[in-house]
């Protein structure tokens, strides 16, 4: 079990100073066991609480037949039922299972991925725990006390989604899909008494990459009612072939108090680290296993060897500079889902982003864990956030941001942090959207989040997506963060066009000489009256804007926005579960437009492919972009599929290119045995699989 998901509400933090570890293996007085996972997705019934009467009534308890019970499939959101499209408020779910009965001398953990946004649980009629104002973040609930193990036991949850005035998102400013519902996975988590609750590892390559420091803390829980002596000890394997690559133990026994926690510290060395890269996103295991007293536990995290930092106005990516691009994805957006995507929608919509060439991304809210699964296995950057979103977040307040908002931020980082710091793909903290920065309470919510995660997460890049750089941006908290990130729709919701752009840039840079800046957002909306849908628009823009960053570079990213038209409830378009804002290349079932091709083109670290000569002898130039976006090429091929008659393929060549840098370019011959195609489709093919470029050559 990938440990970093597990969060017990109730455990005590303790922290232990660093102990040195020992190079020796620790040999286990008894087999390690694993936690055992049972989902509970699939059929809950189901029902909304307009009047809030569910609790008075006891729909908690063991038996009900108050309301009127119907059966959904969960992960769910009602919002995306006709009837309840526009439903903000209170609803119920309800699921009864089995506890088996050699769970009786164990944890049962109830972990919920995220509900939006406020949660009650009961089991077996008593109240269990709660999870509130926090619609992005997992929790786990200690269930052990009041489960049955003759019978069934019955769960009850109830939600709310109304809009809400004292949390992030605030009231109405965010501009996404609110989906009530229990929208992410649910399980349940069967660990022994004393378990590992969750690993974190830090995990950085020396300059020359010939060797990584490990900094791992694991943190270790002790449900029983007597103090543990706890012993512990790591492995790290190939995720890809499980070739150990390091074992050891952590150090000293540690002793641990009935039903408290402690945290464990380990450091290692990684001999000859393979590196995570976009383009060879390369993955480790660690696996951690207690030794207690009574008990073992064995639990494990997947993490990836890089280093993503700024120097000057640039990226590095493990001492390399990189420039970067790409897209950002509005989950939730197909009507037939919502929110409660499916793992095969995931995968659809990311393996579009792959073959859109994005390497790069943003998104305004913790996402689902599949898709930062997916990023770190096939090569996505991504910067997650905090959803504070909107210069309304902080409207009437003073010089400080009102404790409440203040508290729910920090709990909300803290949650996120907790559960990804281990992806790999996650290069940077986001830590509010458009919130007005030069506004005195903003600035000091985005100065106390900024002090807040480089403490908790030190070796990790942190940002915030501006909107308040056009006038006096010297003034603006984006100077705090590690890079300017700043959000423009010269051409959309701001007047003017290219030159407009240059002048607002130049005097971005101008206020930030010695920091990257990266255009978070940038795109067309076709979002009021005066703006109507029509993708030229959406093409215009990202090329001639493309164009004027090309010419800068101190532009270290670009992030177009975006991806698809995405449902939201201040869409100006369409009406119920199609109310949305088309803003995409992309619409809301993923048909692709115009745009979409353009998109891919421009965000292609190839320039161009001149093709001479014919099937018997190609000669075949690739050129590499010299700007953004721009990196080395390492491990590409150029593929040739050659289609006869009746448009059949029927030969494929490949060759490999030597590495590129930006701006370079390489010659070489393919040579195919049929001379009469119809036509040749050539692709430049990443390491990962996925195509950077495609010509077709016709006979």
């Amino acid at each position: 079990m990938d440990s970093r998901r597990s969060f017990v509400s109730n455990c005590l933090a303790v922290a232990l100073p660093l102990t040195p570890a020992r190079k020796t293996p620790l040999s286990p007085v008894r087999p390690p066991v694993e936690s055992e996972i049972a989902s509970l997705n699939g059929e809950w019934l189901f029902q909304i609480d307009p009047d809030q009467l569910g609790e008075s009534e006891h729909w908690q308890s063991v038996e009900t037949s108050a309301g009127a019970w119907r059966t959904v499939v969960v992960p769910h959101t009602w919002q995306i039922e006709a009837p309840f499209s526009g439903y903000r408020g209170f609803a119920w779910y309800r699921k009864t299972f089995e506890a088996h009965a050699d769970w009786q001398l164990k944890t049962i953990r109830l972990e919920f991925e995220a509900v939006f946004h406020s949660t009650k649980v009961w089991v077996n009629g008593k109240f269990a725990g709660e999870h509130t104002r926090k619609g992005y973040t997992a929790f786990a609930i200690d269930i052990t006390p009041f489960l049955a193990y003759r019978g069934t036991n019955t769960v009850a949850v109830r939600v709310n989604n109304s809009f809400d005035e004292h949390m992030l998102p605030r009231g109405r400013s965010s501009d996404w899909a609110h989906d009530g519902g229990v929208y992410r996975p649910v399980q349940l988590i069967v660990s022994p008494p004393v378990f590992i609750d969750r690993i974190d590892v830090d995990a950085l390559p020396d300059a020359a990459g010939q060797s990584a420091s490990l900094a791992i803390v694991a943190f270790v829980h002790n449900a029983s009612t007597a103090a543990q002596t706890v012993k512990l000890s790591l492995r790290v394997m190939e995720e890809a072939t499980g070739l150990v690559a390091l074992a050891q133990d952590f150090g000293e026994a540690l002793p641990i108090a009935p039903n408290s926690q402690t945290q464990a510290h380990a450091a290692a060395t990684l001999p000859q680290p393979k590196l995570w890269h976009f383009d060879s996103p390369h993955l480790y295991r660690l696996e951690v296993t207690s030794q207690s007293d009574a008990h073992s536990h064995l639990s494990s995290t997947v993490f990836g060897v890089r280093r993503f930092e700024v120097r000057g106005t640039a990226f590095y990516l493990n001492g390399e500079k990189v420039r970067l691009m790409g897209v950002e994805r509005m989950a939730g957006s197909n009507p037939e889902f919502g929110m409660a995507e499916p793992e095969h929608w995931i995968e659809h919509d990311h393996r579009n982003l792959k073959h859109l060439n994005c390497v790069f991304t943003r998104v305004h809210w913790p996402q689902d864990e599949r898709v930062l699964d997916y990023c770190d296995r096939h090569g996505i950057l991504m910067q997650t956030e905090v959803p504070t979103w909107g210069p309304n977040t902080f409207a009437s307040m003073g010089e400080q941001p009102d404790v409440d908002i203040m508290q729910n931020g920090l709990d909300q980082l803290r949650e996120m942090v907790a559960r990804d710091r281990n992806h790999p793909c996650i290069g940077s903290w986001g830590l509010c959207n458009e919130i007005g920065g030069q506004n005195p309470a903003a600035y000091n919510f985005a100065k106390t989040m900024l002090a807040e995660a480089k403490r908790i997460d030190p070796n990790r890049l942190c940002s915030y997506a501006s909107h308040s750089l056009f006038t006096t941006p010297a003034k603006d908290v984006s100077g705090l963060m590690d890079f300017v990130s700043c959000n423009e729709y010269f051409g959309s919701w701001q007047p003017g066009g290219p030159a407009d752009l240059e002048k607002m840039i130049e005097n971005v840079h101008a206020a930030f000489p010695d920091k990257p800046i990266v255009i978070s957002e940038y795109g067309y909306c076709a979002c009021t009256a005066d703006r109507p849908e029509g993708d030229e628009h959406r093409e215009y823009v990202m090329r001639s804007q493309d164009e004027v960053f090309r010419q800068r570079d101190y532009i270290a990213g670009l992030i177009f926005f975006c991806y698809n038209d995405y449902r939201t409830h201040v869409g100006d378009r369409g009406a119920g579960v199609l109310q949305q804002r088309v803003h995409g290349v992309v619409d809301l079932f993923g048909a692709r437009k115009p745009s979409y091709q353009l998109l891919r083109q421009e965000s292609s670290p190839i320039d161009r492919l001149v093709i001479k000569g014919n099937p018997k002898k190609f000669q075949i130039a690739v050129q590499s972009r010299a700007n953004v976006p721009g990196y080395t090429l390492r491990g590409y091929k150029i593929r040739g599929v050659l289609y006869g008659f009746g448009n059949i393929p029927v030969e494929q060549q490949e060759r490999a290119l030597p590495d590129l840098p930006p701006g370079e370019n390489s010659v070489l011959e393919m040579l195919f045995s049929d001379s009469t195609p119809l036509w040749i489709e050539f692709d430049v093919i990443r390491p990962t699989g996925f195509s950077a470029f495609s010509q077709i050559w016709r006979a």
